[in-house]
């Protein structure tokens, strides 16, 4: 990875290949839900965090608590203060390409998630009892979804103020477990079927790879130009 001002940008073809590797995995679990054939598996996947002829939840009350705060973090409120939160920190550090492609990609993933839900339109469970209020079509989960492209854009973002490779991988790392264990948070509160989240997680993530690709050259070069405007009015001054 090269460095451009401050950052060091994500390499083109580990971008490339993991937004390949999403998309073919979310056009797949997509096939086997519109044929109807994740049924059994999405019953079992819900099921799991049930037991009982009444269907009781497992785990303390203060698990299932700790589960919807998990949840709470995809939720429109917190993931756009923590967006908000990331484009400040980025451009107090003067890292205004990554601020761009942070931005770019968020605003990009909301019209294509918009897009994709549109096109299926399936029906929340009914299986078990819901444990937090959710509307809308259920594939693929839009939670799923848009914390995947947010947190990982943000990963992305702060990964490349590292030069060294491994600390880099971590933050991306970190983003990727945390965006999954948002995913399986609304499996586990009743909401959505397994094979939801499983297409809403590669989607997002999908696109968070794919934008930091697309976004790079128009993210480079706006913010070149922001840099020399600074340089002349400095000059200037």
């Amino acid at each position: 990875m090269r460095p451009h001002i401050r950052g060091w940008p994500i390499d083109g073809s580990h971008a490339l290949a993991a937004a390949v590797l999403c998309w073919a995995g979310f056009a797949l679990t997509a096939g086997l839900v519109l044929t109807g054939r994740t049924a059994s598996f999405d019953e079992a996947g819900l099921r799991l965090w049930w037991f009982g002829p009444d269907v009781v939840s497992r785990g303390p009350a203060w698990l299932v608590e700790g589960i919807r705060d998990l949840t709470a973090m995809g939720g429109v409120l917190l993931r756009h203060l923590f967006a908000l939160g990331a484009l400040a920190a980025l451009l107090f550090l003067k890292l205004r390409r990554e601020a761009l492609i942070l931005a770019g990609t968020v605003i990009g993933g909301w019209l294509a998630n918009s897009l994709v839900k549109l096109s299926v339109g399936r029906e929340r469970p009914a299986i078990v009892p819901h444990l937090t209020e959710a509307g809308g079509n259920s594939f693929p989960s839009g939670h799923s979804f848009n914390s995947a492209v947010v947190y990982i854009a943000i990963a992305l973002a702060f990964a490349a103020m590292s030069s060294r490779r491994p600390v880099r991988w971590t933050i991306v790392g970190g983003g990727l477990v945390l965006t999954w264990a948002i995913s399986i948070s609304r499996v586990w509160l009743g909401v959505h079927f397994p094979s939801d989240v499983i297409a809403g997680w590669l989607s997002g993530a999908g696109w968070a790879f794919l934008a930091a690709l697309l976004l790079d050259r128009p993210a480079r070069e706006a913010a070149k130009r922001l840099a020399e405007a600074d340089s002349e009015h400095i000059a200037v001054e």
